[in-house]
């Protein structure tokens, strides 16, 4: 059992997975300031200075001017401000990651050597690595007949 636990352990797909969560926990929490620190204050302003954390809906019957109020007094609060808040961080993460994967799969795609299509010798036309005909101009095509 605990050779089987070091195997696996050992193996890349592991390393490779918490460096990702790592990463990737790192990458949330620069994305939730820059929409709570940045963002959101101009959005706020441009609403109406609105604080967005602030937002919510006392359920109990006595009355609080903010959200820090409701809390400390232990009154049930539905906090929609935060809410939003975290749906837009959600947003933003979502779409910087696509951002990213986008960036990595072309340049993936740029690293990648295009294989050459052989092609008959006769009529220069691509051919299928396996055929022993080309579809092109019928030759018969058996070894050294397609070139590369």
């Amino acid at each position: 059992m605990l050779k089987d636990f070091k195997a696996f352990i050992l193996r890349g797909n592991v390393f490779d997975l918490a460096t990702g969560v790592i990463i990737g926990a790192s990458f949330g929490k620069i994305i939730s300031s820059l929409v709570s620190d940045i963002l959101m204050p101009p959005i706020g302003l441009l609403v109406g200075k609105v604080d967005f954390s602030s937002l919510f809906i006392n359920l109990g019957s006595a009355q609080f001017t903010n959200l820090a109020e409701a809390k400390k007094a232990g009154a049930p609060t539905i906090n929609y401000g935060i809410f939003l808040n975290h749906l837009i961080d959600f947003t933003f993460v979502c779409i910087c990651i696509f951002i990213l994967i986008k960036i990595i799969e072309r340049l993936k795609a740029s690293n990648e050597a295009v294989a050459p299509e052989p092609a008959c010798v006769f009529c220069c036309m691509p051919v299928k690595p396996q055929a022993t005909k080309c579809p092109h101009c019928t030759s018969q095509l058996q070894g050294r007949a397609i070139g590369l």
